[in-house]
């Protein structure tokens, strides 16, 4: 049996040279857990993407996962309403340890260890961030959620993302959307919308286009880290881009 120490489900050997990267974070929206609710989590919808992601860790690949708030509070809309924006940023926070908490859940109900990591020292519900103790478990694959962002207001959770992927090593992020790539303009509402195969850091930062904000794509660039956008909505949509199959972006150089 050809197996390591740190090596996790065993891989055939056509397995293993179809999966490009061994390591990655995935960064999903707050919104992305409501289904089609309007509010919270849902539960149906929350079971499904944990599902996605057992399929990718079936495959060896270690994975870290970002999830925002959005689907219980959004600091900037908070601040937009009048309250104070570092109070709203740290409502914002504590939405995504919710959010971290419904997917290990999920997770843990269908056979993977995971741990929940908060950069706000939680003690009771979860670990605080240590960095070389969520590389061990990595090592060990578990499933290593980051959550209330960057511990900091101001920051948004694709920053944090980009932070942490930085942080562990990861060889690209995989943002997983609503739609199978970035497209020059919304896809919804303009059926003339192109989309890009790949699209470099900079262009990103020049045209606007909105995948993740300016501070997240200026870190990924500096470290030259690649960003993968996909649909999440697709059928075993993450499995297959690590495959090298399906439809998507990807940011780099």
């Amino acid at each position: 049996m050809n197996t390591t120490d740190n090596e996790g489900p065993q891989m055939s050997a056509a397995e293993e040279a179809k999966t490009k990267y061994k390591r990655v974070l995935l960064k999903i929206s707050g919104e992305a857990l409501m289904g089609d609710q309007g509010y919270g989590l849902h539960p149906p919808t929350v079971d499904r993407i944990a599902r996605e992601v057992k399929s990718v860790h079936a495959l060896g690949v270690e994975i870290c996962m970002v999830i925002g708030g959005g689907n219980i509070f959004r600091g900037l809309a908070g601040a937009a309403q009048g309250m104070e924006r570092t109070t709203a940023d740290y409502m914002g926070m504590l939405a995504t340890v919710m959010n971290a908490l419904g997917m290990q859940a999920a997770l843990e109900a269908l056979g993977i260890h995971t741990r929940v990591i908060s950069a706000i020292p939680m003690d009771q519900v979860c670990e605080p961030y240590i960095r070389r103790r969520a590389v061990r478990h990595l090592e060990k694959k578990r499933v290593c959620i980051f959550a209330a962002g960057t511990g900091n207001p101001y920051f948004t959770t694709d920053t944090a993302a980009t932070l942490r992927a930085n942080e562990m090593s990861c060889e690209a992020i995989f943002k997983g959307t609503k739609v199978d790539g970035i497209y020059d303009k919304d896809p919804v509402k303009h059926p003339d919308a192109v989309r890009y195969d790949t699209v470099s850091y900079d262009e990103v930062l020049q045209k606007n286009l909105k995948v993740m904000d300016a501070s997240a794509i200026a870190l990924a660039r500096d470290n030259n880290l690649p960003l993968i956008v996909f649909s999440l909505d697709e059928p075993g949509g993450f499995q297959g881009i690590l495959a090298g199959q399906g439809t998507y972006t990807s940011v780099q150089g």
